[in-house]
């Protein structure tokens, strides 16, 4: 069965996920996308902002800072 509409492929790997980036370019189209898991469960649960939303809370002091 052919895949319909956009295609993500999603994992949690750093390795996978860059070798999975090579193959971005390979659909004319611009249809196939690879993320991290976390990022797509963050974006479903927290919204489309939630990056920003983020920062601009770590921006105002929002994580305690460790030195070591």
């Amino acid at each position: 069965m052919a895949a319909q509409g956009d295609l993500k492929i999603l994992t949690n790997c750093p390795s996978c996920l860059q070798g999975l980036m090579r193959y971005q370019g390979d659909l004319a189209s611009g249809l196939l996308e690879a993320d991290y898991i976390v990022i797509e469960m963050a974006r479903h649960i927290l919204g489309s902002t939630w990056l920003e939303d983020y920062v601009a809370s770590a921006n105002r002091g929002g994580i305690e800072r460790v030195l070591v």
